[in-house]
């Protein structure tokens, strides 16, 4: 029996320097290849918010009481009436589109310190434009509908 024959040790092959960093610079080649896949791959998928509603029932015109000024949080707005006159403003301020808030002499915004009367007229800037004024209709079934497209 030959002992050279029967059992042969390799010895592993020694990684050079330059084959190391070959080794490593591929691999930080292929890691940000794929994080680049899987970045695009979300970026077209994104799904953008649902748009939101632009027309409200807001129900029987008999709901709001004459006289009164009903605060419409779901659409951004409020409702005034006067006798039997409707009318609606957007709590939406014109100059970068904080919401407004409801004070007793009219509507502050708490972003930028705009100030507008009942009318929705600018009293102080930043805004240079006044509240929107929004459509009223009554539908078929006899309620209020708002629009604020």
């Amino acid at each position: 029996m030959n002992p050279k024959s029967s059992f042969h040790r390799s010895t592993p092959a020694k990684l050079s320097r330059r084959d190391f960093l070959a080794l490593v610079w591929k691999g930080l080649l292929a890691l940000s290849g794929a994080l680049g896949l899987i970045g695009l791959a979300r970026f077209l998928g994104y799904q953008s918010e649902p748009t939101p509603p632009s027309r409200f029932d807001l129900g029987p015109p008999e709901t709001y009481p004459p006289d009164s000024v009903t605060l419409l949080p779901h659409a951004r707005a409020v409702l005034f009436r006067k006798g039997n006159e409707f009318r609606a403003l957007s709590l939406v301020c014109t100059h970068l589109g904080c919401t407004v808030e409801l004070q007793a002499n009219g509507f502050a915004c708490p972003c930028h310190g705009s100030r507008f009367d009942l009318e929705g007229q600018v009293r102080q800037g930043p805004a240079n434009q006044p509240l929107r004024t929004l459509r009223l209709e009554v539908n078929a079934q006899g309620h209020l509908s708002l629009s604020t497209d």
